[in-house]
């Protein structure tokens, strides 16, 4: 048994106690041994990455795989079994990449209450890790339960003026989806003989007439998570309300276990049924792509503005994984793999910058906001390349997946390929907003400082790997070619 996985959990748990003495004790020391716990975090992700890479496994299969006991009786038992496969690790990287940056970015942007905080970001990102690494329905269930606690208080606590209604509003909406998605799993252990809660065993063995009401079931649970409309009201407030570093969390790391759900259980368990509904999960996501975009047109502020972006780029990961299932062409479903891992690093460098421009400027209303090119040149310089990825310009890997991602949708149906609209439409709003934020002359009286050097450079870190994908496609792709494959396998593809 391999026990990297294992530390890729432990290790963020156990150091998230150690991070809130420390920190108690000297902010700056114990900030600095959280960072360290979070780089062994990502040294253990980066090996699981590679190694994926290096050991493509075989359709429907796993690597590094761990097995654990947890509970055993005659009747009843559950392993904590662990595995990563092309479409965990990229998500684990990610993850890991963040939580990285996140520590980096709140030694500047946060200040009252530091010893919770960094303990609550450490414990966020060893539950996330739970959740992409676990093969067990009931020890996936705990960790994504689990991630929902860190998250709350670090919006109730640390966010802006409104930041109790946007953390309770989270907390239902989650809830609620959770516990729906729980029915689902229990309906799948019941459906299977011998009893199982166990992922790669449940895969293709339920009766094909009792899926639908799971899926229905696990859909919903996902759908809140990713979002998709109409399950997404609670996300603009928790966006635009979270500090930035847990903004870039919530819309890099968090919203991928919506989709990740999608793809390993409701379309992975629930095959027959996810063909059948196909079209209707498909249409759900084309209305995302569209509703994210032109509300995002309608935004006054950048927070708002970049949430609905999020929910428009999330679109395009349910929009992706569901051409597949329809056409039978894997190219929809790496598409859809691929943009949530682009769209975490894009959505994380649009927070941070908007962070950074609230913390200096005291606000990040859009009106108010003029020429930063002449007095935060540096701010200006990363939005607007921020910017560009989130418009899918070239030479960032985001034009890579939405290209995958639309042309997977024409081959399921042509009429699909009016979303080659939505990255207009996404460009539209965005140059917009350069045009009133950047390139007007700067009022008289708006003096502001521009962000420090090496704050810039760390900022910058989000934009590397979106560049090095635009090259190097094949870390991503080439993993995530036998989950696709085993998708169109399990939903009746050629």
């Amino acid at each position: 048994m391999n026990p990297i996985l294992a530390l890729l959990v432990l290790i963020p748990l156990a150091g998230s106690p150690l991070s809130y003495l420390l920190v108690k004790r000297d902010r700056e020391s114990g900030i600095a041994v959280t960072l360290a716990v979070a780089l062994v975090t990502l040294g253990l992700a980066v090996y699981s990455f590679w190694y994926v890479y290096a050991h493509v496994p075989a359709i429907g299969d796993y690597t590094l795989m761990g097995s654990y006991q947890w509970v055993s009786t005659p009747n009843f038992g559950i392993d904590l079994l662990f595995g990563v496969d092309g479409l965990s690790s990229p998500l684990i990287l990610a993850t890991a990449a963040l939580t990285v940056f996140a520590i980096i970015g709140s030694r500047r942007l946060i200040h009252g209450g530091s010893p919770p905080y960094f303990a609550l970001l450490l414990l966020f990102e060893g539950a996330i890790m739970g959740v992409f690494t676990s093969l067990n329905l009931v020890v996936f269930y705990v960790f994504w339960e689990l991630v929902m606690i860190p998250m709350f208080f670090l919006i109730g606590v640390w966010g802006g003026d409104k930041r109790r209604y946007a953390a309770m509003k989270f907390m239902i909406f989650i809830f609620v989806g959770s516990t729906v998605m729980l029915l689902a799993f229990l309906a799948a252990y019941l459906d299977v003989s011998p009893f199982s809660f166990d992922i790669p065993t449940l895969a293709g063995k339920i009766p094909d007439g009792l899926q639908y009401l799971p899926l229905l079931a696990s859909f919903i649970g996902f759908a809140v998570k990713l979002p998709v409309v109409p399950f997404h009201s609670w996300l603009p407030d928790a966006y635009s309300q979270a500090p930035a570093p847990v903004a870039v969390l919530l819309a890099g790391v968090q919203s991928a276990m919506g989709g990740y759900g999608i793809i390993r259980i409701s379309i992975g368990l629930f095959p027959y049924a996810a063909a059948q509904w196909a079209w209707a999960f498909l249409l759900l996501g084309i209305v995302t792509m569209f509703y994210g975009a032109i509300v995002a047109l309608l935004a006054k502020e950048l927070k708002r503005m970049f949430a609905y972006t999020s929910l428009n780029h999330m679109g395009f990961v349910l929009f992706g994984a569901f051409a597949t299932v329809i056409s039978g062409n894997a190219l929809g479903m790496e598409g859809a793999i691929f943009q949530m891992f682009v769209h975490a690093f894009t959505a994380g460098s649009l927070f941070m910058v908007a962070g950074y421009i609230q913390q200096q400027a005291g606000t990040t209303e859009i009106s108010q906001l003029k020429g930063l090119r002449n007095t935060m040149p540096r701010t200006a310089g990363l939005l607007v390349a921020a910017a560009g990825a989130a418009m899918a310009l070239p030479p960032f890997g985001s034009f890579l997946a939405e290209i995958a991602v639309i042309a997977g949708g024409i081959q399921a149906n042509a009429y699909t390929g009016v979303t080659v609209l939505v990255p207009v439409l996404t460009g539209g709003y965005l140059l917009w907003m350069i045009r009133r934020v950047v390139l007007t002359p700067a009022a008289e009286h708006f003096q502001v400082r521009d962000m420090p050097w090496l704050d810039a450079a760390t900022l910058a870190m989000y934009l590397i790997p979106l560049i090095l994908l635009i090259v190097f496609s094949a870390l991503i792709l080439t993993p995530a070619a036998p989950v696709a494959q085993w998708v169109v396998h399990l939903t009746g593809g050629p």
